[in-house]
Order: structure tokens, then sequence, then C-alpha cells
């Protein structure tokens, strides 16, 4: 057993905590700035696109990161192995962070597909290698992926503030002018920031890669020595089509109802069948319905609200101003301080604690709450710019919903899933966060600053909806239970 790295857990974790921090930072470091960067004019370095078409962008490049990650995961699995795949997959994400460094419209755009497809490879990969470090009997497993998910939130946390200061600050800018180059092109200073990240990340793991010589290896080809080139094609023909159907959302709004229609029909497809296992698929796409939902509002983190925070907030603490794109960092901080909060909530209830779609339930309670609260603050901008409080509570609010939803919902997954079809069930997750990433670029499309009569309809509306499916599964809550047969 390997015992030699922090906290005695094995060296090979070290590694892959500081390789995913800086991924993530390269990430949410470009994120927190793409919006804000595609709606700003040409006169402050942006691309001067209406707000419905940079929407439409931001919520096709997130949705595609996530469903690219089952092309990853099937690549890995069947031809070069996961410590590989995350390694090619940092190396594309650095190549289109610094293309995105150039200021053109063409390199902003070929940096986008680049990072999509590079953090297909590596995001799932280099959970998969955690979890291989570990046996199944391993007490250390969970702790170790917590230890993991902290270096996800250190780099989410710390990038908005060092792009967003890159891109946005008057300080920044006035070193630019100083030193003879465009301040307008601060934007592309923040997307190299984030190149800078993932690089580092590139280093620490190429440097201690006997670290992990033992976990992520390529498979061995089929007997005949051949690989499933055909499935490939499969797979990667149909994330592609995937991603131009949900693209069509854009132009055709009533093709997500289409969506909704599908889901639901499958739901009770599964339901009524016999045997247990269609049951239990049932109940995932139960949960399937709920994580699309909730991601469709909480993901307007990096559209919706950094337009708000952007353009009707008073951005300044104690008297000090700072860049709007800094709001992206407050998740993580909720996070940081609420984790152990319910890691000893679940703990101290032991068996008393709410089942899986009770929980589920109340996520999304959280996060309708959090548009709720977003009501009257969008009223109050017709007397000009609102205090930045109103944030602080959404953030709250929506990271509440975070902590029921998104560790339990991969939880359940795992334990829900039959053996033969865990990797599918696990496809079916990201897929969840795929769609809700794209229905949250939709929505974002109809989001307008110049009223707050319609902003805060724009945001009332929204909370009504997802308090509407709250009470449907609130209702559902039983029968779904019935479906996961036992399962907890």
């Amino acid at each position: 057993m390997d015992t030699g790295g922090l906290g005695g857990h094995p060296r090979g974790l070290t590694t892959l905590f500081f390789t995913e921090m800086w991924e993530r930072f390269s990430y949410y470091g470009m994120r927190a700035l793409l919006i804000l960067f595609m709606v700003k004019t040409a006169a402050d370095g942006g691309l001067g696109y209406d707000t419905k078409k940079a929407a439409a962008i931001y919520g096709t490049y997130t949705m595609s990161v996530y469903l690219l990650s089952i092309l990853g995961g099937f690549i890995a699995d069947n031809f070069i192995g996961a410590r590989r795949a995350v390694l090619v997959g940092g190396i594309i994400i650095a190549t289109g962070h610094f293309t995105m460094a150039i200021n053109s419209e063409v390199t902003f755009f070929a940096g986008l597909v680049l990072i999509a497809m590079g953090t297909g490879l590596l995001k799932p990969n280099i959970s998969t290698m955690v979890g291989s470090l570990y046996t199944p009997a391993d007490d250390r497993r969970d702790a170790g992926f917590s230890i993991f998910y902290m270096g996800i939130n250190l780099g989410a946390f710390v990038s908005p503030l060092v792009t967003g200061w890159l891109a946005q600050s008057a300080g920044w800018k006035s070193l630019l002018s100083g030193w003879g180059l465009n301040p307008l092109h601060s934007w592309h200073w923040g997307f190299a920031a984030a190149g800078v990240g993932m690089t580092l990340g590139l280093i620490v793991y190429v440097l201690q890669r006997e670290r992990l010589a033992h976990v992520g290896n390529a498979p061995a080809p089929e007997a005949d020595g051949s690989r499933p080139w055909g499935r490939l094609g499969v797979v990667a023909l149909g994330s592609l089509i995937l991603i131009a159907a949900m693209k069509a959302c854009d132009t055709y709004p009533a093709l997500v109802y289409v969506l909704f229609a599908l889901q639901i029909a499958a739901i009770l497809f599964f339901a009524f069948k016999p045997d247990p296992d269609s049951k239990r698929i049932a109940a995932i796409l139960v949960f399937f319905f709920a994580a699309e939902i909730f991601w469709a509002i909480f993901e307007q983190t990096g559209s919706t609200i950094s337009l708000f925070a952007d353009e009707l907030t008073r951005n300044e603490f104690l008297g000090y101003s700072f860049p709007s794109s800094w709001w992206q960092s407050v998740n993580s901080v909720w996070v940081i301080l609420l984790a152990p909060i319910f890691a000893w909530l679940w703990i101290r209830l032991g068996a008393r604690q709410p089942s899986s779609p009770a929980k589920f339930a109340l996520g999304l309670l959280f996060v309708a709450l959090s548009f709720v609260l977003m009501v009257p603050a969008a009223k109050l901008t017709a007397e000009g710019k609102v205090g930045p409080m109103w944030l602080v509570g959404l953030f709250f609010l929506q990271t509440v919903g975070e902590m029921l939803l998104s560790p339990v919902g991969l939880s359940t997954m795992t334990k829900l899933a039959p053996q033969r079809l865990l990797g599918l069930v696990m496809g079916i997750w990201f897929l969840a966060a795929a769609l809700g990433n794209k229905l949250a670029g939709v929505l974002a499309g109809e989001f307008r600053s110049e009223n707050a009569g319609d902003l805060a309809t724009f945001f009332w509306h929204q909370a009504l909806a997802v308090g509407a499916c709250t009470l449907v599964l609130f209702a559902l809550v039983p029968w779904v239970k019935k479906l996961m047969g036992g399962v907890r």
C-alpha cells in the first residue's frame, strides 16, 4: 500500500491534485471572462456581440466540454489509457488558451474548440486515475477524493482573481499603456494567463510522472490485435450530432420542450417494465432530469449573473473597487466553507438523513430560491446599481443546492447503475451537465439589463418553473424510492 504521500495518501494524489488545480485554474479563469469579452464593444476590446448571440456561444461551449467527456473517456478506455489522455488533453487545452491570446475572431473560436476537446480528454480521466490509486476497500478512498475536490475549488477560486485583474483592471491597462502596448488587448492577457496555469499543471504532471506509472495504462488490444475504431466513430459522430441538435435550440427554442417530452417518455417506459434493473434506470433518468434543470439555473453563473455583476452591481468592498469577473470566485469560497459542514451533517444524521431523491428536490429548491432573491435585486436596479450582498446571497443559496445535489448525484449514479452499464450511466451523468449548460445559455440569451421590470420577470419566471419542478419531485419521492429498489 502506497502511504508515502501527503497525510498518508498515495504519492500520486499530490501530483493529480496540482494538475487538476491548474487545469481548473485555466478553465474557470477563461470562463470568467468569456461572455464579458463577447458582449463588450470593439471600443472596449471585445467582440461586440449582442447578449443572445454571446449566451448561445457560451452555452454551446460549456455543453461541449461536458459532452466530449464521454468521447474522451472512450478514447482512454479503448486506445491510449487515462494517463496519456490527461497529458494529451492538457497540451490541447494549453494550446487553446494561448490561441485565444491572439487578437482575432478566428483564433478566439479555434481556441474554444481546442479547450473543449482537451477538457473532454482530461476531465473524466484524471478522476479515474484518482480512483485507481486506491483499492475499492481502501478506507482512504473517500478522503482522497475530498482532497482532490479541494484542488478543484482552489483553482476555481484563484483563477478569476488573476485573469479578471489582467482583463479588466485599470491598473493593468495603465501598465500596458506605459509599456507601449494596446490596453484594449488586456482581455487576451487574461486568456494567456489561463494558458500559463494549464502549462504549470502539465509541468507538475510530467516531472512527477513516475508516481503514476502504475495507473492509467493503455489497454491491451483485442484478441486479434485490433482496436474498436468503428465504435469510436459511432461515439464521435453521436457526440457531434447531439451538439448540433442542442445548438439548434438557439434558433428553435421549442426543441427544448421536445427534449423534455422525450425524457419523460423514457422515464415512463423504463418505470413500467417489470425487471428491477429497468426500474433503477427509470430512477436514474428522474435524477438526470432534475440535474439538468438544476444546472440550467446554476450554470448561468458565468452568463446571466456575470452580466448582472458587470452592468448592474456596485463592485466595491470597503471602498475598494474590484473587477466584476471576481464574482466567479465566490461559489468556490462557499464550497470550501460549506463542504465540511455538509460532510459532518450527513455523518451526524446517519440513517436519519434525507433520501437521495429528497436531497435532489432540496437542491432544486435552493437554486429556485436563489433566483427568487434576484427578483427584488432586479427591481432595485431601476434606482441604480445594487449592492454586492445580493450576489453574495445568491451564491450562498446556489452552493447549498450544489452540496445537496452534485456529490449526492455522483454517488447515487454509481449505486443504481447495473454493473454492465456503469460506464454508460456515468456518461449519462455528464450528459445531464452538458444539456443543463446548454439550456443555461438558451435562458441567458433573454437577459436584458435595460428595464428593471422585465429583468425581475426574467428571474421570477425561471424561479417559478424550477419551483414547480421541485414540488413535482417532492411528490414523486416515494415513487422514486420504490424504483430504486432498496438503494438509499
